[in-house]
């Protein structure tokens, strides 16, 4: 017999709403984390020992399903070494390195585009067009987080200045946009042999940069910072959140999952306002509200029209 707790994490698996919710919950944590240790944790050497980290603890619990998986891989080698440059090697790797130069606004505001490219990306690569609720969705969202970012004052976007860091970020969140869109052909196969075979090519893939990176003398400083930035980024950003992810976005489709993206400034901004002291103002309520009412709106499907006579 089932118990009740396994009963609920089963649920939990089979909710796409709630296994989408969780990855913007890790990666907002991330971006402020990432802004917070600029100048002290080399970003490539981050970037390479999160996903080494999360390859070993994975391994010992997929490897049986990964032996069975082995020839679906091979027969979607390329679409796996693709999924794995844009999701692992790339996207985090350039997200760090422009947290080093870019604003913690700048980078929100960015992100917040992530749903728009996710759509340009499906049209281009599948003709898939955005349903009106989709794109009413995102606007509605992304109204919701330029409250947020800006506190209440648009205008504030218009004072902006953009570097090389904002550069890279715009580069890392388009690349992210088309990992998410060309989810929709992975292979059939299970979910935890997908995620671990990923991991593994894009480390390897990130190597030579590593290795580029520690010629330029930038490397770990050996202090519990850097032991608790590590240990996070494996568990959190990267495990939990891609799991979830990925799970999602099969579920539902990229489109439909692209809102939830506007969710990483809602709740960066809640992170502040718990860790960081900063006091809740009607701007966050306001955008909060717009945020869910977004998410809610784009998953809502058009009324198939009735036939004439």
């Amino acid at each position: 017999m089932t118990s009740p707790a396994i009963a609920r994490v089963r649920r939990a698996f089979d909710n796409p709403y709630l296994l989408l919710t969780i990855p913007p919950l890790c990666w907002g944590s991330n971006i402020v984390l990432g802004r917070y240790i600029a100048g002290h944790v080399p970003p490539v050497a981050l970037s390479e020992v999160r996903w080494i980290g999360a390859f070993l603890i994975l391994l010992p619990f997929t490897l049986g399903h990964m032996r069975r998986d082995w020839p679906a891989i091979r027969r979607h080698l390329p679409i796996m070494l693709l999924l794995s440059l844009t999701g692992i090697t790339l996207y985090n790797t350039l997200a760090y390195a422009a947290l080093q130069e870019t604003a913690a606004l700048n980078g929100l505001l960015m992100q917040s585009v992530m749903p728009l490219m996710i759509g340009a990306w499906s049209l281009i690569l599948y003709g898939d067009r955005l349903t009106r609720f989709q794109l009413a969705g995102i606007l509605c969202s992304l109204a919701g987080v330029v409250a947020i970012v800006t506190r209440g004052d648009p205008a504030t976007i218009l004072t902006l200045t953009v570097n090389r860091g904002d550069a890279i970020m715009v580069g890392a969140v388009a690349i992210y946009a088309l990992y998410s869109a060309l989810l929709k052909r992975r292979p059939a196969i299970h979910p935890m042999s997908f995620l671990t075979v990923t991991i593994g090519f894009g480390a390897v893939m990130l190597a030579p940069a590593y290795v580029w990176e520690i010629s330029t003398g930038y490397v770990f400083r050996a202090d519990w910072l850097t032991v608790a930035t590590i240990v996070f980024v494996i568990l959190f950003p990267s495990l939990l959140a891609y799991f979830a992810f990925n799970r999602g976005v099969g579920m539902i489709g990229p489109n439909r999952a692209g809102p939830f993206f506007h969710l990483i400034p809602v709740f960066g901004s809640a992170m502040a306002i718990a860790f960081l002291g900063e006091a809740p103002a009607w701007y966050h309520g306001v955008g909060y509200a717009l945020v869910l009412a977004g998410v809610a709106l784009a998953q809502r499907r058009a009324r198939p029209t009735k036939p004439a006579g």
